[in-house]
């Protein structure tokens, strides 16, 4: 059987692992073990790292974060011990118990005088900021909080009343609201269910719970998906944090009603989201936070632990072991065992301003799959393939205005984005483009790939928030308000924006009113690195991008460069220009582009014909299947595709 997960590395993990068991595990060889190994190395790489009595873990970096070392080593702390606390409670105790009484000790140290410094080189060198004094300190309690609620037995019920009683008081700020309006309520939500738990002020960790429950009840908008905030921002924080954190608490609480509520939401969200992985095993690359990397195993886990999943046990290990070694073969663990800021290595234009040194730890909830018992079937039954490689998808997913589209003779992933924003209103390119890959990433700092823009002074404008206009089976539309490069809205000009896919093929229209005649327009395609050495010295699989005029374009497709992205550290993409015309309807621009991992693939104009009657394109595709898309900007459409 074909290796998909490896073919595309030749390096390894850098640390020992077991041998690999192609019986059980025909994908990628992995098994428990190795997810055990792995939190082993992880977690021992960190330990040079830690103060004098183990309370801070200041991870070497280019720059801190925006909360300054001192939180930087807390997170260090709080990230790694939620690690060593999966490892414990999924071995009952047997596992990480040396590790378990280096953080008792961390936990008496940093709780004995909290201090509003924020570098290390003032104050105690174990000191714990305080979570009133440092809101990063409050995302980090919930990690301490769920490490305790998971090795309770063995570290809680073990510690000295008085550390416990310091413990509580430096957690108990975290029950207050949430100083940020989006899945911070969470961190709240998670401290609460152990203060209660422990019998430490139960009112107040129960009407935090409660807080949190009903705060995240106004984003849920269905299908599994929830906006992180009063906006519409769509990404792996769904899997991460708006699902993960309840259905963990009602888990651990064997809260049933609340399990059925928030395990059937997950339910849901898994059918759309465990089709987000490359038959390569990578995640895709769309949002923020993604220095996380594996995490984004997490939900599929939770699904398995908890019965709440459409995935049989083979798959969910498939997909989750798939992801982790896809990571670890390709640099993001670094030749002395740490975790880098970036993807596969070292990458800055992809991180926030609050990441820090020890923020990619938060990829220690992807190895939640260690609470299941080693004779869990998702332990031992057989891999199954991924949704990726089993068929070609078109399929809207849910409310989001985000269209699922893969291809399973490679495995392939891609997103077209109708409908998710960033939470802040400065464009960000791992938002604000309209497609997104499995093995591309957004360019950062050349032309934007797959953009279309409107050129005002010779420079693109961005793309203000997108608002979903309609969607079908196989195509979602949206509209925005253009933007110039100083942030200003282009008064009265508005873009509608459709994307219709079938096997490879994309359609990508855009029709522009209110523009002034004459207007420069441009639409990119994929940034795609040439065949060859990719980042640590790999070879790259044949990525082909293609982009070809329908209609409106007055130029043939001409490369540019598009400089680094997170797959690639030099990549091109194609550019189509034309100008808007005279009439008062408006100017429709049309163009068939493709990215595709199969070999010697056809030109795409070959794969679809486009014929237009006004502002209406019927598709013809190359198996006899059509799709028909109007675009009004006043009328939102119903699904019309025939076969």
């Amino acid at each position: 059987m074909p290796d998909p997960t490896t073919s595309a590395a030749t390096a390894s993990a850098p640390f020992p692992l077991p041998p690999e068991d192609h019986r059980r595990s025909p994908y990628t060889g992995w098994t428990r073990a190795h997810w055990e190994a792995a939190a082993d190395a992880l977690l021992d790489a960190t330990t040079p790292y830690a103060s004098p009595h183990h309370a801070l873990i200041a991870l070497p970096g280019a720059r801190p974060s925006s909360s300054g070392p001192r939180s930087d080593g807390l997170e260090g702390f709080a990230r790694t011990f939620l690690l060593a606390a999966l490892r414990t409670a999924g071995s009952n105790g047997h596992a990480s118990r040396d590790r378990l009484a280096r953080y008792a000790e961390g936990l008496a140290a940093g709780t004995r005088n909290p201090t509003t410094e924020r570098h290390l080189t003032s104050g105690n060198p174990d000191s714990w900021p305080g979570i009133a004094a440092v809101r990063q300190a409050r995302v980090e309690a919930a990690s301490i909080a769920l490490g305790l609620r998971l090795t309770r037995p063995w570290l809680w019920d073990t510690l000295d009343d008085r550390v416990r009683a310091r413990l509580a008081d430096w957690l108990l700020p975290a029950l207050t609201p949430s100083p940020v309006d989006n899945n911070w309520w969470l961190f709240g939500l998670t401290v609460g269910g152990f203060l209660r738990d422990a019998g430490i002020e139960p009112v107040r960790a129960q009407a935090a719970i409660d807080r949190a429950l009903t705060r995240i009840e106004d984003w849920y908008l269905g299908d599994g998906w929830y906006s992180d905030g009063d906006n519409r921002a769509f990404d792996h924080y769904n899997a991460w944090a708006l699902h993960f954190y309840p259905v963990l608490h009602a888990h651990l609480a064997a809260d049933a009603p609340l399990l059925a509520t928030y395990g059937d939401r997950l339910r849901a969200h898994l059918a759309h989201y465990t089709r987000l992985f490359d038959a390569n095993g990578a995640p895709l690359p769309f949002g923020r936070s993604l220095t996380y990397r594996f995490a984004a195993t997490t939900a599929p886990w939770l699904g398995a632990l908890t019965g709440h999943t459409p995935l049989a046990p083979g798959a969910t290990r498939r997909l989750a072991s798939g992801t982790l070694r896809h990571f670890l073969d390709r640099g993001a663990a670094t030749g002395n065992g740490l975790l880098s800021l970036g993807w596969y290595g070292p990458y800055a234009p992809m991180l926030q301003t609050y990441s820090g040194p020890a923020s990619p730890y938060w990829a220690s909830k992807g190895f939640l799959g260690l609470l299941l018992p080693p004779d869990h079937p998702a332990w031992t039954a057989t891999e199954e393939p991924l949704p990726a490689e089993t068929k070609d998808t078109a399929e809207p997913l849910g409310p989001t205005g985000l269209l699922l589209h893969s291809t399973a003779s490679d495995g392939l992933v891609r997103l077209h984005n109708h409908g998710s924003n960033a939470i802040h209103p400065a464009p960000d390119p791992y938002y604000a483009r309209y497609a997104y890959s499995t093995r591309t990433g957004p360019t950062a700092e050349d032309a934007p790939d797959n953009h279309f823009a409107l050129l005002i002074d010779g420079r693109p404008t961005t793309r203000g928030p997108a608002t979903p206009h309609s969607q079908g089976t196989d195509w979602a539309a949206s509209t925005h308000t253009p933007r110039t490069a100083d942030g200003t809205e282009l008064p009265g000009v508005q873009v509608l924006s459709v994307t219709a896919v079938h096997g490879r093929t994309e359609l990508r229209a855009h029709l522009v009113t209110g523009a002034p005649p004459g207007t420069p327009v441009r639409q990119t395609g994929w940034a795609a690195p040439p065949n060859g050495p990719t980042p640590n010295g790999r070879t790259a699989r044949g990525l082909t991008a293609q982009l070809h005029p329908v209609h409106g374009y007055e130029t043939a497709p001409r490369q540019t460069p598009t400089g680094s992205t997170l797959a690639a550290p030099d990549t091109h993409a194609a550019v189509l220009e034309g100008t808007t015309t005279s009439d008062p309807r408006g100017t429709l621009f049309v163009a068939l582009a493709s990215l595709t991992g199969d070999p010697a693939p056809a030109p795409v104009h070959t794969l679809a014909t486009a014929t237009l009657t006004g502002h209406t394109i019927h598709i013809a595709w190359q198996d006899g299947t059509t799709t028909r898309l109007s675009l009004n900007p006043r009328q939102r459409q119903t699904p019309g595709r025939s076969g």
